[in-house]
């Protein structure tokens, strides 16, 4: 068998393989062998059929099997000859295979990356810390404040903070479009939810009041048949409510059970609740920070098999998200097949190759008692644990997916204690997503 091999690009490959006619010829000959010993054909006792007249019933049939059998094993001789680690189904074209000339043809794939990893001891790694001030524990108590506000109709101008209940309809090029139309819609003032001005412009309305509003939809409008068009609302204000948010009491309290110990335990649950949502966030920024670092430190190429698939799954899961908030799937699957995606599965892609090779480089393994840790820890929410940890032990594509986080574990530990770590302090609205606290959620 003669293989050459085409280099096509950073991973692409094209491989030439040509099988000689008398490896074609000594398979078709053992098949046809081993079928003249059971094969019935009309006229003859089973098995005592003439060879000549095997080949002439068979032969067409034989020969077609072995060639699709011969174009797989070839193919996997030859990589493994020229020392190739295909990714994907290879691409055979053109198949040249005639009676006494052979078989012929071209197989193109891609390669795994050859990756030599920069020195994990040279990462540059920022460790987020986060303290939570006074300060903090205010806002968020004033946040769940907010939550729980409830709206009572006043008789005078609305203002910041107020909830003005309207009818609307909107003007576009002098058409007035039904999905443009609404009525009682309620608009709070300030919260930012609606097109830029309208919220404004309803502030000193009062109720009964009718206005006009030149405004225009923003150029990233969701609907892009509307973006960056000027368009009139005609507003009709129905009421005017204010916002009332509960006291600081004993019933406040009890909501978020908090029964014994007024404000000051109160005030205590929220900054533990405050505490483990910031060790949770700090641990998950830490972990984001050292693969960036891992990731920013090793450019590689990425092989396109490998990125179309995880943009496939990616977009696949996100599609499924957006079905079960009721969007239809048309429109979800247009929706997240965007550039920004695609490069999210590379990036992705990337990390699963740098990591694969430090864990070979390392030697990392999942260690056992993390595995069962990992197990244990999950189990503790369920009235019987030992059968939930059985549940795992029992599977190994279950168990393999906790050794998967087990072994990620090793890779953010040995990155963690070989590289150049320095801390980055963080208020808790930073860490928090950008100022949690200040939302409304």
């Amino acid at each position: 068998m003669q293989v050459s091999v085409e280099t096509k690009g950073p991973l692409e490959r094209s491989v030439t393989i040509d099988v000689p006619e008398e490896r074609i010829t000594s398979a078709v000959e053992e098949r046809l062998k081993s079928m003249s010993r059971t094969s019935q054909v009309q006229g003859f006792r089973p098995g005592k059929a003439p060879m000549r007249v095997i080949k002439q019933r068979f032969g067409p049939q034989v020969r077609k099997e072995v060639v699709e059998k011969l174009v797989s094993s070839s193919f996997f001789e030859a990589v493994n000859q020229e020392d190739l680690k295909p990714v994907g189904r290879p691409l055979i074209d053109p198949l040249r295979e005639e009676v006494g000339g052979g078989l012929s043809y071209t197989a193109t794939f891609e390669v795994m990356p050859e990756i030599s990893l920069n020195p994990v001891e040279d990462l540059q790694i920022e460790k987020p810390v986060c303290d939570i001030e006074d300060a903090d524990v205010d806002r968020m108590i004033e946040k769940l404040r907010r939550q729980r506000r409830e709206f009572r109709e006043v008789e005078r101008a609305a203002g910041q903070g107020d909830r003005v209940n309207v009818d609307y309809q909107g003007v576009v090029e002098g058409e007035a479009p039904e999905n443009l139309k609404s009525e009682g819609v309620d608009i709070e003032i300030g919260d930012g939810m609606f097109i830029p001005g309208l919220e404004q412009g309803l502030e000193g309305t009062s109720a009964g009041q009718s206005l006009e509003l030149d405004l225009a939809f923003p150029d990233d409008f969701d609907n892009q048949e509307l973006a960056g068009k000027p368009v009139v609302f005609q507003v009709q204000v129905n009421r005017v409510e204010e916002a009332v948010v509960p006291e600081l009491d004993e019933e406040f309290f009890k909501a978020f059970g908090v029964s014994e110990g007024g404000g000051e335990a109160f005030r205590q649950e929220i900054r533990n609740h405050m505490d483990r949502e910031v060790e949770t966030a700090l641990r998950s920024r830490y972990r984001d920070s050292i693969m960036q670092a891992l990731h920013d430190a090793n450019e590689i190429e990425v092989p396109n098999t490998l990125v179309n698939a995880e943009f496939e799954r990616m977009r696949e899961m996100l599609v499924r998200d957006m079905e079960m908030r009721g969007v239809a799937k048309e429109v979800a699957a247009q929706f997240v097949a965007t550039e920004e995606l695609k490069n999210t599965a590379r990036r992705q892609v990337s990390l699963q190759l740098l990591t694969a090779e430090l864990i070979r480089s390392q030697e990392l393994r999942a260690a056992p008692e993390k595995v069962r840790e990992i197990i244990e820890s999950r189990a503790q929410s369920y009235e019987d644990s030992a059968a939930f940890v059985n549940w795992y032990y029992n599977d190994e594509k279950r168990l393999a997916e906790i050794e998967s986080i087990a072994l990620e574990d090793e890779v953010i530990g040995c990155i963690s204690s070989l590289g150049k770590v320095k801390d980055k302090s963080l208020s808790f609205d930073e860490l928090m997503n950008k100022g949690q606290t200040n939302r409304d959620g």
